[in-house]
């Protein structure tokens, strides 16, 4: 692969070949002036005060995805999305101008002629002629500026695609948009594709470890297990379809138990194992209950509360199945813990004059920084009074309450709501979540 230095590459390697064909067929001769190769923008090749050279221009106008490389080997990363696993390689395919330029009668199309044929007759820029543009001699090296002694190191000779030249051939709205856009008189020109330019890129990676086997071996054949068929729609690995906490609510409480549905999820050395990317957790809790095949039990442990914030967490299960020794690891899915309120005042709150009571709430699990707050009343959002994270306690001040019952509280951290509804009970009631207001 190449460095960002390749296309810089590209066009000195371009420059030198025009250079060595023009003093290669003596075309100073046939012109009868000096020929020069330059590398400049359009409306940079003739100079302020007029006085128009005979020389060729080459000018790079346009970058493009190559189609062939584009959608292969797509940059790669792990389950979790951190890590990066394989760079993927910048395709790129270069379109130049070469244009003509002479005061002289003729000149241009004589400096046209000639590099058109050069282009034609390497239509390939060889790992040789890489190697000669890119790399001069030592005598000749030091003289150079930084930048073209950089160029040596840019990798373009190494890379495992070649350097095809190709003509493309412009129409005069083409030409035309072009010109225009570069602010410069039109000269005889000739477009060409360079192709295909792999950049490599340079973030690091983590590459996977060596295949060492291929299943468990069989004792009597000595033979690995390899890849098994199962005729069946099913697949045989243990697979997780929903997610059910306990008392059929849409979220996880810490301390309330949590049944995931699936199928092959029997064995032994059941685990389940929960992340949340936001807060880097990373944390594996042991299965309850008995083995079964179509579901497993586990438990937010409310002793672990500040292990388990409010958010978004991916389960999966590990589990060793029968007749294996390996252990396994399922698909994974998206669940949610929820704050849950577990102390509000049980005396009647006093008002001040103006209506406003303060009190407290108290939950779980801890609110850690970073994360929002609020506690909605109702159809009123209120917000805390000034705290220090984390906490498991927040006031709050009702402004212009009536006296009696409040609405039905509940409290919002990162969007995620306390549950208010006793789903397990038939028809669902709502939790006596109120504070009395004197």
């Amino acid at each position: 692969m190449s460095t960002a230095l390749a296309i810089a590459g590209v066009t000195a390697v371009l420059r030198d070949r025009l250079n060595e064909g023009v003093v290669n067929h003596d075309v100073s001769a046939v012109t009868g002036s000096t020929v020069t190769v330059s590398t400049l923008a359009p409306d940079r090749v003739i100079p302020a005060e007029g006085t128009e050279s005979t020389q060729l221009n080459i000018f790079l106008y346009q970058v493009s995805p190559n189609t062939g490389w584009r959608n292969d080997a797509l940059p790669a990363r792990d389950g979790s999305g951190r890590h990066r696993l394989t760079n993927a390689p910048l395709a790129l395919d270069l379109h130049y101008l070469i244009s003509a330029y002479g005061s002289e009668p003729l000149h241009r199309e004589i400096l046209l002629g000639y590099a058109m044929q050069l282009m034609h007759e390497y239509p390939v820029l060889t790992r040789e002629m890489i190697r000669t543009a890119l790399n001069p001699s030592p005598d000749v090296g030091t003289d150079l500026p930084a930048s073209l002694r950089a160029l040596a190191d840019c990798g373009l000779a190494d890379q495992v695609e070649t350097l095809k030249i190709t003509p493309q051939f412009l129409g005069s709205e083409e030409l035309s948009k072009l010109w225009t856009a570069t602010q410069s008189h039109f000269r005889p020109s000739a477009a060409y594709q360079v192709s295909v330019v792999l950049i490599e890129a340079r973030e690091s990676t983590r590459p996977s470890l060596p295949v060492l086997s291929r299943g468990e071996r069989n004792p009597v054949t000595g033979r690995e297990r390899g890849v098994v068929v199962s005729p069946s729609m099913v697949p045989p690995l243990p697979t997780l379809e929903s997610v059910e906490p306990d008392g059929r609510q849409p979220v996880i409480r810490l301390g309330g138990n949590v049944r995931l549905n699936g199928h092959h999820l029997d064995g032994t050395n059941r685990s389940v194992r929960l992340r949340n990317d936001r807060f880097d957790i990373d944390e594996t809790l042991a299965a309850t209950g008995s083995s079964a095949a179509d579901h497993l039990d586990f438990t937010v442990p409310a002793a672990s509360a500040a292990d388990f914030p409010v958010g978004v967490y991916d389960i999966r299960v590990r589990l060793v199945m029968p007749d294996e020794l390996n252990p396994r690891t399922s698909n994974r899915l998206a669940a949610v813990i929820a704050p849950d309120i577990t102390t509000l005042p049980a005396a009647p709150v006093p008002r001040d004059g103006n209506g406003d009571a303060q009190f407290t709430v108290q939950f779980t699990p801890a609110l850690r920084p970073g994360q929002t707050v609020s506690l909605l009343m109702g159809t009123t959002e209120l917000l805390p009074e000034p705290f220090v994270a984390p906490t498991t306690s927040l006031a709050f001040i009702a402004r212009d309450v009536p006296a009696g019952a409040s609405p039905v509280l509940r409290l919002r951290i990162d969007g995620v709501d306390s549950p208010i509804v006793d789903r397990s009970a038939e028809p669902p009631v709502f939790f006596d979540l109120r504070v009395t207001f004197s």
